[in-house]
């Protein structure tokens, strides 16, 4: 029988190994008599017995079943491997790291806005974190069903549950409709909180949720653009001189001249205008010293105060006849 005992003997090991998969499900017929237990790292096995959980072993490694996994295991203490007898048991390799998962709104999510009687359209990406976090839920949710479970399987359940949660926090109050990114971390942590107590219900949790962008349409984004650029314009002068630096820079060689012509013919109207602007202001401010006001004493000034011819005392200038009195 020494000859032979290694004949039925196995290895129980996730040889496989993919950073994309939460769990694999080793399921032979049967764990042979010599046969091992490999744990790698990031791994812990779960043994199960007629769909029962018998023990869980995390500490990477090489370990005989015979000896070092059967004693640990639950109503299987006492079991003897015969020369042609086996346990049918099955064992559960899961996958300790936290996924870094991409989501995306599955359909467009329309959010009630001021002056859009259908609602504002928009689709919302973003990350989300996950990993195991309680193997006797996952057996009974899904590992009882499921040989392998990957990160495309948890996107498609989160992806389904999404939606009325977006809703639930984008459209909490005080939020700007149409600025989203700056309460995104808000809507974040809401959106965490809440996938976490769904996810808890399969066995797995959430440790990190994250909006990373909120996409408009196409006619939103060019007004959002238009009013952007209307404010840092902010007057006609300024709006001028962006005019003339565009002119002459999206000239490139091509149409330089009509560029430049444009900008001087600009220029110069501005210049022109700004002349008529000081010559106006000039005038104002000279006007009251032409026109000085006759002396509220009731005796005339030495001299014209129009001309500087002397009065002699007379009432009137016998040079221009400006009123003294």
């Amino acid at each position: 029988m020494g000859l032979f005992s290694n004949q039925f003997a196995n290895v129980v090991e996730w040889k496989e190994y993919r950073d994309d998969v939460i769990f694999w499900k080793w399921a032979n017929n049967e764990i042979k008599k010599d046969s091992r237990l490999v744990i790698r790292q990031g791994q812990d096995a779960i043994f199960m017995y007629n769909g029962k959980v018998e023990g869980i072993f995390k500490d990477e490694g090489s370990y005989d079943i015979e000896s070092d996994i059967i004693p640990f295991l639950s109503t299987l203490k006492g079991f003897k491997f015969g020369f042609n007898s086996g346990i049918r048991a099955e064992v559960l390799f899961v996958n300790t790291k936290i996924f870094n998962i991409k989501w995306g709104t599955k359909n467009v999510i329309s959010l009630p806005a001021p002056g859009l009687p259908g609602g504002m359209p928009i689709r919302a990406y973003g990350t989300f974190d996950v990993k195991v976090n309680d193997y006797l839920q996952l057996i009974d949710s899904l590992a009882g069903v499921k040989q392998i479970y990957t990160i495309n399987d948890i996107r498609d359940y989160v992806i389904s549950i999404l939606d009325p949660l977006l809703m639930k926090w984008i459209t909490k109050e005080g939020k700007d409709m149409f600025n989203l990114q700056a309460n995104s971390h808000e809507i974040s942590n809401g959106i965490k909180t809440d996938l976490d107590m769904e996810l808890i219900k399969i066995g797995l949790t959430v440790t990190g949720f994250n909006c990373s962008n909120f996409s408009y349409p196409q006619e939103i984004q060019a007004m959002q653009t238009k009013v952007a650029s209307q404010a840092m314009v902010g007057d006609m002068n300024r709006y001028q001189q962006m005019a003339m630096t565009d002119a002459l820079s999206n000239s490139n060689g091509r149409g330089g001249n009509v560029a430049m012509d444009m900008a001087s013919m600009q220029m110069g109207m501005m210049m022109g205008q700004q002349m008529i602007n000081n010559m106006s202001n000039n005038m104002a401010q000279q006007a009251p010293t032409q026109q000085q006001p006759a002396s509220s004493t009731g005796n005339p000034p030495k001299f014209c105060p129009n001309c500087g011819t002397p009065t002699n005392g007379a009432k009137f200038c016998g040079e221009c006849g400006q009123k003294l009195i």
